[in-house]
């Protein structure tokens, strides 16, 4: 009998989430169509406006520059402000920023620069929010194992459905009514959730030491995952997976076109395909966490990932490539439930926001390189063979961080988090901390 890690043991013993976890879903759902919104309108506003290449690109490039830059940092400061609050003036800033190129579209002097400006600035406003939500999920579910799988799982599947499905079609429509509607709407739903989220109940604070620095506090969060070899398993999985996956995206475009035969309608339901693998998969995360264990279940994912791109590649018509993308959406669905489900169960409250922000930081930097690695190798060898790489990169992850997520591993974290709860072991936690940043 395969055996169960106490993550997705407890399931039987959850009950309903409660009932702030509505309006922070509700929140992020709202805002996650407003992201969805802007994925299709931001480019194609640049468009109107320049058809050089690396000007569009600098665009595209801006929003993920905060991470890049202030990751690390931002996590810190995370730790030390409150996070509701944080997450609601975010979600506000954010609102008023876009009124400024809205007002330039009407005005009709909206740039490049501009467009950059303002992209560069909602990413660190995503910075902020992100890792907030990231910290603050814990404390409102109480750290229970079983809500954070299920409450993830429900986050996920709407981020999904919204940015994914929804959101690019309104905003490629609400273009066509002005340049400055989908910038106002993606305004109200950021200020939608602000109202949401400042309803939400309180959460202890859990600030570290108020005389240490800010880039030592940042530093004692990154050696915490470093250290620590199943945290460093987890932040490994989608750092390397970029790599791989971007790999695939800089040429999926190319590779439907030239090897599939397909057009630009054709290459849009092969998008769907993976974001509809992605919901069934971040739907049934929970279930395979039962069945296999959590370590298990993401070496499983991780596994399947792979295969799947090795599919994509080895694919002989649009029909097999797109049933290829939806089982490789599947595993990212249920990997991006049930990892930082895990995460958000063992690390300790002070450090949630570090841990978290040193794991997305982990995985952005890693992305352009699988970027550059997907245009040298379609150059220099075909089209087909970044995928049959990104395969490999894949396969090989998951071999080298199989021992770094078992099932024992992961049962022994959760045990020694629950240590953690006590004010005695917090206080011993804090000492750790400082240590750690020496």
């Amino acid at each position: 009998m395969t055996r169960r890690t106490p993550l997705t043991a407890k399931t039987s013993g959850a009950r309903k989430l409660p009932v702030g976890f509505g309006r922070l879903w509700t929140a992020q759902t709202v805002s996650s169509l407003g992201d969805g919104v802007m994925h299709a309108a931001l480019p194609l506003l640049a468009l109107t406006l320049t058809r050089e290449p690396m000007a569009l690109a600098v665009v595209t490039a801006a929003g993920t520059l905060p991470w890049l830059l202030f990751g690390m940092l931002g996590g810190a400061l995370v730790d030390r402000w409150d996070r509701r609050r944080t997450m609601w003036i975010a979600d506000a800033a954010r609102a008023g920023l876009l009124a400024i190129p809205a007002a330039a579209a009407v005005l009709d002097v909206l740039s490049i620069p501009l467009l950059a400006a303002v992209a560069f600035l909602l990413g660190l406003g995503g910075l902020f929010f992100d890792t907030a939500a990231t910290a603050y999920l814990p404390d409102l579910l109480g750290r229970n194992p079983a809500f954070l799988e299920r409450a993830n799982a429900r986050l996920r599947g709407a981020q999904t459905a919204m940015s994914g499905f929804a959101g690019p079609p309104a905003g490629s429509a609400l273009l066509v009514l002005g340049r400055a509607v989908p910038l106002l709407a993606d305004a109200v739903s950021f200020a939608l959730s602000a109202v949401l989220v400042r309803s939400l109940p309180a959460a202890p604070q859990h600030a570290p030491a108020p005389r240490e620095s800010l880039l030592r506090q940042a530093r004692a969060g990154a050696s915490y995952v470093f250290r620590d070899r199943l945290l460093l398993g987890l932040a490994l999985r989608p750092a390397v997976g970029n790599v791989a996956f971007l790999a695939v995206e800089t040429v999926l475009a190319l590779f439907a076109h030239d090897r599939l035969g397909i057009g630009a309608f054709g290459f849009g339901l092969l998008l769907t395909a993976e974001a509809t693998g992605g919901l069934l998969g971040a739907g049934t995360a929970s279930l395979l966490g039962r069945r296999l264990g959590t370590g298990t279940a993401l070496t499983c994912t991780a596994t399947v990932e792979g295969l799947a791109i090795l599919g994509l590649a080895a694919a002989p018509n649009p029909y097999a490539a797109g049933l290829a993308l939806a089982v490789c959406g599947a595993g990212m669905g249920a990997t991006m439930v049930l990892g930082p489900s895990l995460r958000q169960a063992i690390v300790p409250a002070h450090l949630m926001g570090r841990v978290a922000s040193t794991s997305r930081m982990l995985a952005m930097c890693a992305a352009p390189s699988g970027a550059f690695l997907g245009g040298w190798l379609a150059t220099t060898y075909g089209v087909r063979t970044p995928l049959y790489t990104a395969a490999g990169i894949l396969l090989a992850m998951t071999a080298v961080t199989a021992t770094m997520t078992s099932n024992r591993r992961v049962e022994a974290a959760l045990r020694g988090s629950a240590d953690r709860e006590s004010p005695a072991a917090d206080s011993r936690a804090r000492v750790a901390d400082a240590v750690v940043a020496a």
